[in-house]
């Protein structure tokens, strides 16, 4: 099959075409390099290789469903900093007292929300509040915050605007010259996996679920091998030097917390003086600090054991916040960042995944995900929760960034959703127009709704979108169909559907969802024609099984989101999230004919 496919492929368009597919699946798959840069690479290549047109390369940029998904990040925006999401978000926290209501209110309430609200956006704001419900419970984190993402998954799937992924395929679908799917079309399947995923974590997959506590900060850092107290020696050469000036930091990747001197603390001491007899709450490698007492004439305080009092007291505090999924600093290293100046505060360890990075600090490129654990003043920390590139893991009372703004928001935003829902408008003409009602109501700035909009995500959509127009005009989508579903075509409509669903999922467990969505759906496109079959089942099942990966922590950004706050491994995800995969398979094989039938 692979020598046919080779033998006939290996020809002008189709050829460059499968190219550019493989290239872009490869780099998709390694994240070698951001995914909205790989999508205008093979943009840049469509274009000079002549396999699209300037206005078939352009209709990206000019495409409904970019336009619709930036105007939804705004709309989700509004919805979020005017206070209406963590309203909904602290009214769940008083429903029951066990894990199995906490377990159910969390994932109704964020399953509702995120039918109407990014997801990213929504579990960025449940975070702290569900890990403070799950400390007042006595519940281990482990087993919410997993059931937390998939629910925020569970709900984008109920509505066209619920999730990109589904605003991509309609806009394709209409561009094969297909009809558009409306707001609540897919709310029939959706609701029916909605109340399926609720029950299987309250019926089975809590079982599931690993029952592991958030371990002290300094443990779970593992930081206690790490710092230790020298005390400056009487010929030591640090006696009248600034911190900054040691060499400390420079020479053997030591970090000052905190001076100790008599009976005073000095917290964040970057420009003191350092004096004969001073301690020196120092934060290294153990060989790094090991050479540095010996070179700088340093003693050290043997009876010195860390806990999170040691580095927490009125006036300093220690937190963990993650790298938000728009974060400016993904990519850029702590150094660069200038991080301490910044932010007045200084970054104690990292966690990635499983790992704690702890080699040359300063020299790690962040990532998405990733989480600091970070030392700074209660004045520093407000900033750093009010700042978007980062999700701080501790509940704070604060009002709304819009006090009062709340209730106009939930309207704007209902109203554009029910003018689109009853046919009065299109989606894109309400999404705009709540917008710009957004703005003029100041539920949002100006600079707050351009700062809302994902453009990765818009950029990701405007580049590869061009690369499915060349699929299918070149005839690659025909040749790939005709190898693979049309393997299985004559065993019937419900087949091919059922490995197209199995397909696009394990598409989604290792790329981005709507990556795998616009190389899939010109291929469903182009078996329905050759079966002679509708194609918005084939359609459908490419938008459910690519907004709902379940099998690993990279499959989706909220999955990514909760790794290490539920201090969950790898394997979790795949215990949990195969079972609720195969499930949801089932479902769509067996609803998506009766809904929408060949």
């Amino acid at each position: 099959m692979l020598g046919v496919m080779l033998a006939t492929a290996l020809s002008g368009e189709i050829a460059s075409v499968f190219v550019l597919l493989a290239v872009a699946v490869v780099l998709f798959v390694t994240e070698k390099l951001p995914v909205d840069v790989v999508a205008l690479m093979i943009l840049s290549a469509l274009l000079l290789l002549g396999l699209v047109d300037a206005e078939e390369g352009l209709s990206g940029f000019a495409s409904t469903a970019t336009v619709t998904v930036g105007a939804m990040f705004v709309l989700s925006s509004g919805l979020q900093r005017t206070g209406a999401v963590g309203a909904l978000a602290r009214a769940m926290r008083k429903i029951g007292d066990g894990q199995s209501a906490l377990l159910l209110a969390v994932m109704v309430v964020i399953g509702v929300i995120s039918a109407f609200v990014n997801n990213t956006a929504a579990v960025a704001v449940f975070l702290p509040l569900v890990l403070a419900s799950c400390a007042r419970r006595k519940v281990a984190p482990s087993r919410i915050l997993i059931p937390l993402s998939y629910a925020s998954q569970f709900g984008g799937v109920c509505t066209l605007i619920g999730t990109s992924t589904n605003l991509l395929v309609s806009a394709i679908a209409v561009k094969a010259g297909l009809e558009a799917f409306s707001v609540f079309e897919f709310s029939k399947l959706g609701v029916i996996m909605l109340v399926v995923g609720i029950a299987y974590f309250l019926i089975v997959g809590r079982w599931l679920l690993p029952e592991r506590n958030r371990a002290e900060l300094t443990e779970a850092y593992e930081l206690r091998d790490y710092i230790t107290e020298f005390r400056i020696l009487e010929d030591s050469p640090l006696i009248g030097k600034r911190v900054h000036e040691t060499g400390l930091r420079d020479q053997h990747d030591a970090t000052v917390l905190k001076i100790i001197r008599q009976d005073e603390h000095i917290d964040m001491p970057v420009h003191h003086k350092l004096r004969e007899g001073d301690v020196l709450l120092v934060e290294g490698r153990i060989k790094e600090l090991m050479d540095a007492r010996d070179a700088m004439k340093l003693a050290i305080e043997p009876r010195f054991k860390l806990s999170d009092d040691e580095l927490k007291d009125e006036d300093l505090t220690l937190v963990e916040a993650l790298i938000a999924p728009r974060s400016s600093l993904i990519g850029r290293t702590l150094k660069t960042l200038d991080f301490r100046r910044r932010f007045n505060a200084i970054v104690l360890a990292v966690q990635r995944k499983e790992q704690t990075l702890r080699k040359k600090l300063n020299a790690v490129r962040l990532q998405f995900g990733d989480s600091l654990l970070i030392q700074a003043r209660p004045a520093e920390l407000a900033a750093l929760r009010a700042d978007p590139d980062f999700i701080v893991l501790d509940e704070v009372e604060a009002p709304s960034l819009r006090k009062g703004k709340a209730p106009i928001a939930l309207a704007v935003v209902a109203v554009a959703i029910a003018l689109a829902a009853f046919d009065v408008f299109p989606i894109l003409h309400t999404a705009i127009a709540g917008c710009v009602a957004l703005i003029l109501t100041r539920c949002l700035s100006v600079e707050q709704a351009y700062a809302a909009v994902d453009w990765k995500v818009i950029f990701l959509l405007a580049g590869i979108l061009p690369l499915g127009v060349a699929m299918q005009n070149s005839g690659a989508a025909k040749l790939i169909a005709d190898n693979t579903l049309g393997l299985v075509a004559n065993m019937g409509p419900h087949v091919v559907l059922a490995v197209l669903y199995l397909l696009t999922a394990l598409l989604t467990e290792t790329m981005s969802n709507n990556a795998s969505a616009v190389l899939l759906a010109p291929i469903a496109i182009t078996i329905s024609k050759e079966m002679d079959v509708d194609a918005k089942p084939f359609l459908m099942a490419v938008c459910f099984a690519a907004s709902t990966s379940f099998a690993t922590p990279v499959g989706y950004q909220t999955n990514t989101m909760v790794y290490h706050p539920g201090g969950y491994r790898f394997t979790d995800y795949m215990k949990v999230g195969i079972p609720l995969n195969l499930i949801f398979w089932g479902l769509a094989v067996v609803f998506i004919p009766i809904f929408w039938p060949f």
